[in-house]
């Protein structure tokens, strides 16, 4: 693995392939099984385990308040439970999210009801540019306190709650405060209630599911009861392959000539599929196969031939199964003809970047023309992009989403793209460039001061 900053050059074509590949672990799972395993009770056993700089950011994490955590062998871990309530550490410590969102909200969900905590928390740039508003007000419910006040961006300081009491919450579009409510929940006195409207990713759910006197999910009601201050049973979990890094690879595959793909131990959770739902509604040839269940979650492969895709009409309701695949999706409606337009997607603007107007940016740079709002995107694409004499040159901005999709542009086009800060691919696909190459991909790294 490239240590240190670097970029990496692309200015060749791929070749056609007929490929079989895995891809890296399912981050979000990958997160929350350390997080819920370091609040239960017993030894906890996680495998495979995404080996990447978010999860390493959570395993310190958890470390610096007082769990133990051994690994047993590449991707494998033990983790010992300390039990809920029971994380500690010094008074005014510093816990490091690095980029991740994910580790930054539940663990604050977890710390908001643990008692005696004040520490600060805080991320690199990408994640301290991130409006924590939302997670502060819903905390602040548990009775957590946030310094300084009125300040709604990292870093900051967490004072916990000396007696949460559970809450009632309407979920939104964001899972991870939804988790973060669930988790929160699980020690406060008597019960918090979730009622989810739309409905986000139940990866937090699926992990707890086999706790029935902690957590009950009525899934006609839309309603999911926390029981606050009860046993958590150790996890026994396997962590399945990311669909979200399987969505960049598909996409190659689909717009490269002549190809085919499988990816192979996919997460299959139906709240993760918009991508590869949109896909087969436009013409994607991409289908499901050998699913199985395991640990609460559908597992199985991923076949991808390469397709003829049409103009690409995305609804809001799309959004939030296809949350993180929507700089992908751009990148294929700026190659296939005919205008695509995406909508309901103002939230993309608080991720690691502003992912609709950097992909606008980067779009633009090949010559396709597009059109965006607050809350939408419009793409007027073709399917031939003429090779540029030029060198164009892309800022990551710390966004590990829009260093794979220019990569990705790259490779389909044949254009010279030279991609800054690509280390932070790390964060949540570190087998990217791996694939890339098994793939017949070429590239260069270039490494920087």
């Amino acid at each position: 693995m490239q240590k240190g900053r670097y970029s990496v050059l692309f200015q060749e074509r791929i070749k056609d392939f007929n490929k079989t590949t895995n891809v890296d672990s399912d981050k979000s799972i990958s997160i929350r099984s350390f997080l819920i395993s370091a609040i239960g009770n017993d030894v906890s056993k996680i495998k495979n385990a995404l080996d990447s700089e978010d999860v390493n950011s959570c395993i310190n994490c958890l470390k610096h308040l007082g769990v133990k955590i051994k690994k047993v062998r590449n991707k494998e871990y033990l983790v010992y439970g300390k039990g809920l309530g029971s994380f500690f550490c010094k008074k005014n410590s510093v816990l490091d999210c690095g980029n991740s969102g994910t580790l930054a909200r539940l663990l604050i969900g977890i710390l908001s009801t643990t008692p005696n905590i004040q520490l600060k928390i805080k991320g690199d740039k990408s994640l301290n540019n991130r409006n924590m508003f939302n997670l502060i007000k819903i905390m602040r419910e548990f009775g957590a306190e946030f310094l300084p006040k009125n300040k709604n961006y990292f870093p900051l300081t967490l004072i916990s709650s000396d007696m949460p009491v559970g809450i009632k919450y309407n979920a939104g579009n964001s899972a991870q405060i939804k988790s973060a409510v669930i988790l929160a929940g699980l020690n406060s006195f008597g019960n918090t209630t979730v009622f989810e409207k739309k409905k986000t990713r139940n990866h937090t759910e699926n992990i707890l599911l086999n706790n029935s006197k902690s957590i009950k999910v009525e899934k006609n009601n839309n309603l999911i009861k926390v029981f606050g201050r009860t046993h958590l049973n150790k996890i026994n979990i396997e962590v399945p392959s990311d669909p979200s890094s399987a969505a960049f690879f598909s996409a190659m595959c689909l717009l490269n000539k002549k190809s085919k793909l499988r990816i192979k131990k996919v997460c299959l959770n139906p709240r993760r599929m918009g991508f590869y739902d949109l896909l087969q509604k436009y013409g994607g040839k991409i289908k499901m196969v050998n699913k199985r269940k395991k640990n609460n979650e559908i597992i199985g492969d991923i076949l991808i031939k390469s397709s003829k895709i049409k103009p690409i009409k995305s609804k809001p309701t799309y959004y939030l199964s296809a949350t993180d695949e929507y700089p992908i999706l751009f990148v294929i409606a700026a190659l296939t003809n005919g205008i695509s337009k995406f909508q309901g997607i103002k939230e993309l603007a608080n991720k690691e970047s502003n992912r609709i107007l950097e992909m606008k940016r980067v779009i633009t740079k090949i010559g396709v023309k597009c059109k965006s709002t607050k809350d939408s995107i419009t793409i007027f694409g073709k399917k031939n992009i003429n090779r540029r004499n030029n060198l164009i040159m892309i800022d990551s901005k710390n966004d590990h989403r829009i260093a794979m999709s220019c990569a990705i542009l790259a490779l389909i086009t044949g254009n010279k793209f030279l991609i800054k800060g690509f280390e932070t691919v790390k964060t949540s696909s570190p087998s990217f460039l791996k694939i890339i190459k098994s793939l017949g991909g070429k590239f260069e790294i270039k490494k920087t001061s």
